[in-house]
């Protein structure tokens, strides 16, 4: 499992598949590690380059003091590709991820040859709002609100099946500074000015249950850049990389095609 040191964090990173292959970096969302992506693996085609890192403050990755701002999420995965020499690669960000993968498609488009915007926004919430989860953190920890977040995260199918745990137990093994930090992050990002400068194929993926980023609310921003297309997967919630794997590789793979990625 290799590290590498980028803006002096020990960032925990999975360069796997063919190194020859088209590359794709996948951001995960606030409260997930790498292991978010695991489900989609097996339904993707072969011969491809897939890149994950647990973002600063989560799983294996070194856990800097709080608050942590959008830029610097963004140098993150700048410097990650910039570590694998990387160009011209697909990124897929969810959530908080896909709020990195805009900023950094604003800052590096050298680096971001098309982007997949996956439940995710523009502009997430009200400062107030993340300023009521920073609070509720460090006063109660992650366990206090995991179960609000599952009904967030997961539609009511997925909440009755015995895999919720494996995602529960994951939130809950948030560093709390970490995922504090991360909040600071999107209550400080409001990203619509520059996200409708953007001139790239996107894809939008937006799951009809989502209680965290409402279809509408994807769609508003995926609208913002010209020629983007928003795919909605019924009877899924905010993470449908997990509910549904099968159909959400379909996507991607679809999308690589279109773009010529693959």
């Amino acid at each position: 499992m290799p590290f590498a040191n980028l803006n002096s964090i020990q960032t925990h990173y999975r360069d796997e598949g063919d190194p020859n292959g088209a590359p794709v970096l996948f951001i995960n969302s606030l409260g997930t590690t790498l292991h978010l992506w695991d489900p989609i693996l097996p339904h993707l085609p072969d011969g491809m380059r897939i890149i994950r890192y647990d973002m600063r403050g989560h799983g294996e990755t070194e856990v800097p003091p709080a608050p942590y701002t959008m830029g610097a999420l963004v140098k993150d995965a700048e410097a990650l590709l910039d570590h694998l020499n990387l160009k011209e690669v697909l990124v897929v960000g969810l959530s908080i991820g896909g709020m990195v993968t805009q900023g950094l498609a604003v800052k590096r488009l050298d680096l971001v040859r098309t982007m997949v915007l996956s439940n995710t926004a523009a502009k997430i919430g009200s400062p107030k709002m993340w300023e009521e989860r920073i609070e509720a953190v460090h006063a109660q920890g992650l366990a206090a609100l995991s179960q609000g977040v599952m009904e967030r995260w997961f539609s009511q199918d997925f909440q009755a099946q015995p895999e919720l745990a494996h995602w529960k137990s994951m939130l809950e093994a948030t560093p709390p500074e970490g995922y504090a930090g991360c909040c600071a992050a999107i209550q400080g990002t409001d990203f619509y000015t520059p996200t409708s400068g953007l001139r790239l194929p996107t894809l939008g993926i937006a799951g009809s249950e989502d209680g965290a980023t409402p279809p509408d609310l994807v769609r508003e921003t995926v609208e913002l850049i010209p020629g983007a297309r928003l795919e909605l997967l019924r009877r899924t919630g905010h993470l449908p990389c997990v509910e549904k794997p099968a159909e959400y590789a379909a996507l991607l793979t679809d999308f690589m095609k279109e773009t010529g990625h693959v």
